[in-house]
Formats: C-alpha cells, sequence, structure tokens
C-alpha cells in the first residue's frame, strides 16, 4: 500500500503493463481504488480503479494471494502481510455497485442483518457507511430501554417473582444478581459457588437449578430451602399440579410437593425415560412436555406421572418447548421449529414445520396490544427473531452480544433478555401487550 497526493491506494498484483517511461497515468491505471474497496469511494470519475485485477499473460486473473506478493517482491524473507480481510477469500463483506446517474457522488450501502462487531467494541471506523448493524435491533415494535451490566458468563436464567419490586438474574459465573426495578441498580448479589443452570418464580418463590441442588428462596418471608436429590447439573425447572419439576443432566425428571405445614418441599416422583439431560420443560393444562439432549419430546400426564407419548421427529437436542394456545411447539438444534397438535385420539403431530438458517436455542411468546401472538425465537447466531403467529411473518429482530440464553416476559410490555456475555437488556413493546402466553 503506497500514499499517492494522500490517497491511499493498492499496487495491483502482477506484471506491469508500464513501459518505465514514468508515464503517471500508466501508474495511475495500475492501482485499485483504497475507498472503493471499503465500498464508499464518492468521487465521479475517480482516477483510480473500481474493478477487481484485470486478466494477465495467458488470460488467467491476477493472484491475489500472499505467496504472489512474496514473490512480487523477489522471494522470501520479507515482511508478510498478515489479517488483510480485503484479500481473504472467506470475508464476507460485499462491494455493491452504486446505480445512480452520472455526475453523482451518492453511494448505496447494502445493510448485512448482522451486528458489527467492531461497532460493538466502540471501534467501526466506517461510520454510516459500514456494511454491518449499528443498532440493537430491527423493525419498530420494540425499544431498547436499558442495559443491565454485571454477570461475567452466560445468563441462563432470568426471574420476577410476584409481588416483588426485584429482578433476579441467574449465570454461569455463580451469582445471582438482584435488580431494584424501579432504578435498574444493583440491589444484590448472592455468591452459589456454583454455575446456575436455570431459574423459575413461582409466586413469591424463586428457584435456581444448581449442579445436584435446587435452591428455593421465597421474597415475601426470606426463606432459603435447599432441595437435594438431583444428579448433575439441573437444567429445567416448571411448576404443575402443585409440584416443582426439575429436569436434570443425568435425564431424570425429579418432583417436589410444597408442604404448608412445614414451609418446605418433600420428594414426590422420579420421572425416567431420556437417556440423556432434560433441557427445557412446560405445562400445557394437565400435561407436562419435556425436550431433551436424546433429540425427544416426553408427554407426561399430571395426574398420573406417566409418560403417555414420545415425540421424535427432531433430529438434534430439543432446546425449548412452549404451550400456545391448542399448539406445542418446539425448537431445537436442528435449526426447526416444529408445531404440534393433537389428533381425534389425543396424540400429538407436527403438523408444521419452520426452518432457520440457525440452531434454535429459546422460545417465548406473548399477545401484543391488538392480541395477537407474537413469537420471540432465540438462534445461535447471537440473534432473536420476532414472528407473528400462525403466519410466521418477521416483525423484526433483536440481537446481543452472543447468543441469548434466557427470555423473560414482565409487566407493562417490559421483557427482558440475558445473553452469553453476561448481559442482561430490559426491552419495552412499543403497544402494550394484554395477555402472556
Amino acid at each position: 500500500m503506497d500514499v499517492d497526493g494522500g490517497r491511499r491506494v493498492f499496487h495491483r498484483i502482477g506484471p506491469s503493463s508500464s513501459t518505465g517511461n514514468g508515464n503517471n497515468n500508466s501508474n495511475k491505471q495500475q492501482k485499485v481504488c483504497f475507498h472503493w474497496r471499503q465500498g464508499k469511494c464518492t468521487r465521479f470519475p475517480c482516477p483510480f480503479l473500481h474493478s477487481e485485477l484485470p486478466a494477465v499473460g495467458n488470460g488467467k486473473r491476477a493472484h491475489q494471494g500472499f505467496g504472489a506478493e512474496d514473490n512480487h517482491r523477489g522471494g522470501g524473507g520479507g515482511l508478510r502481510r498478515s489479517g488483510n480481510n480485503y484479500f481473504n477469500k472467506n470475508n464476507t463483506w460485499e462491494r455493491v455497485k452504486s446505480q445512480q446517474p452520472a455526475g453523482s457522488n451518492m453511494s448505496v450501502v447494502k445493510k448485512i442483518e448482522k451486528l458489527c462487531n467492531h461497532w460493538v467494541q466502540g471501534s467501526c471506523k466506517f461510520g454510516d457507511n459500514c456494511k454491518y448493524l449499528h443498532q440493537w435491533s430491527t423493525g419498530d415494535c420494540f425499544t431498547l430501554l436499558a442495559p443491565l451490566e454485571g454477570h461475567q458468563q452466560v445468563v441462563t436464567g432470568i426471574a420476577l417473582p410476584s409481588g416483588s419490586d426485584k429482578l433476579y438474574t441467574g449465570s454461569q459465573d455463580e451469582t445471582v444478581r438482584v435488580w431494584d426495578c424501579q432504578s435498574g441498580q444493583l440491589a444484590g448479589l448472592v455468591n452459589l459457588g456454583g454455575a446456575v443452570g436455570c431459574m423459575l418464580s413461582e409466586g413469591p418463590w424463586v428457584f435456581v437449578g444448581l449442579t445436584n441442588l435446587v435452591k428455593a428462596w421465597n421474597v415475601e418471608i426470606s426463606a432459603d430451602l435447599s432441595l437435594s436429590g438431583p444428579v448433575g447439573q439441573v437444567y429445567s425447572l416448571v411448576v404443575g399440579s402443585d409440584l416443582l419439576f426439575a429436569g436434570t443432566q443425568e435425564g431424570t425428571i425429579l418432583a417436589w410437593k410444597f408442604n404448608a405445614a412445614t414451609n418446605s418441599f418433600d420428594p414426590a416422583a422420579s420421572l425416567k425415560g431420556h437417556t440423556l439431560a432434560v433441557v427445557t420443560l412446560v405445562v400445557g393444562g394437565n400435561r407436562m412436555y419435556s425436550g431433551s439432549m436424546d433429540h425427544s419430546i416426553r408427554v407426561w400426564s399430571l395426574e398420573t406421572l406417566q409418560c403417555i407419548q414420545t415425540l421424535a421427529a427432531h433430529t438434534d437436542v430439543v432446546m425449548s418447548v412452549l404451550c400456545w394456545d391448542q399448539f406445542l411447539l418446539s425448537a431445537s438444534l436442528d435449526k426447526t421449529v416444529k408445531v404440534w397438535v393433537a389428533t381425534e385420539t389425543g396424540s400429538l403431530e407436527a403438523t408444521y414445520t419452520h426452518t432457520e438458517e440457525h440452531g434454535l436455542i429459546t422460545l417465548c411468546g406473548m399477545h401484543d396490544s391488538e392480541a395477537k401472538p407474537v413469537l420471540l425465537c432465540s438462534c445461535n447466531d447471537n440473534s432473536i427473531r420476532v414472528y407473528d403467529l400462525p403466519s410466521f411473518s418477521e416483525r423484526g429482530r433483536i440481537f446481543g452480544k452472543k447468543e441469548v440464553r434466557s427470555i423473560q416476559i414482565g409487566p407493562g410490555g417490559l421483557f427482558f433478555t440475558g445473553d452469553g456475555s453476561g448481559q442482561v437488556r430490559v426491552w419495552k413493546w412499543s403497544a402494550e401487550p394484554t395477555v402472556t402466553l
């Protein structure tokens, strides 16, 4: 790279067409415009090349690799260029040719729906001309209110106990942080000595899944209980039919029943059937649904605590299950969301499959101000797709620094997301929702 008249340009690699007579115009024809390579040249006409390298010698295009540059220098031993994305065959920048009238100096920048990593770090030099997004969301149906900083690792649970003005967030950094909902400030920090696998709030209770243990806190009476029995990490929690269920690393689902007389939880059942970890649980009607790393979904009767059906349509880990109306929705790392409906015999069948470009991590649903159901689908490309149901038409996207593992609906149109970097974000719908799924 040379500096010529204050303009940075790249020398064309390969033999020169100059005859060595010092012709300046010929030299300029051998240079590619640096600004054009960045997609932001505004000069018209530009004295430098706005094209790739032409054919040389035998009609083949001039080689742009690092080895060709070394040969041009006359052999090894010189400094080698490293990290030059302009010559990286795997770079994802797209050059968009301006379709503009002659004499126009306006360039067209086509945005790629992906967050700019340099912008996230506060160091993107391209500004409005950057091909990637410099915003945390697309669409106009929600607004980012505040980031909650403090967790050092992935946020695996978010809980809002009823009757409390506090938000609880748990992380693999072995802490639970308590936030004041009015000020957004940290109100408390609990060091647990183990990674948080999941969280759940039910009434005044907050449950935290740990390794070989479930912690239970009653925020009204300041009760602090430890429920033993799990083997390995607890990945999922749900309450149904007056029972607390926990999905464990070994594939067992444990159940406890609350004892009002002693204000404690007594072991009630152990549900077996999954062969690998149970990572998601949901209750709908008199059924509980469990998704597992064994690629299956099991349907359990809350009356008998027996498995009444196994759903085996997914081909990878079932990361999230959600009940919506008379449907069951399931999301998997196999890049699909499946919609299940009950047949006349009462069994579930997959009637629709929505496919994404990336694996899915978690589902969360709510209704908007017009009572339309909305589905939030977190994918492992660090984004959340927001869809109308049942059409799956996209309303917008939310982006995180890393993949979003936790989504929690709050009151008054609020919802919360927690990503792999440890950041919790507070969002608000542009119109207040009426009902949660």
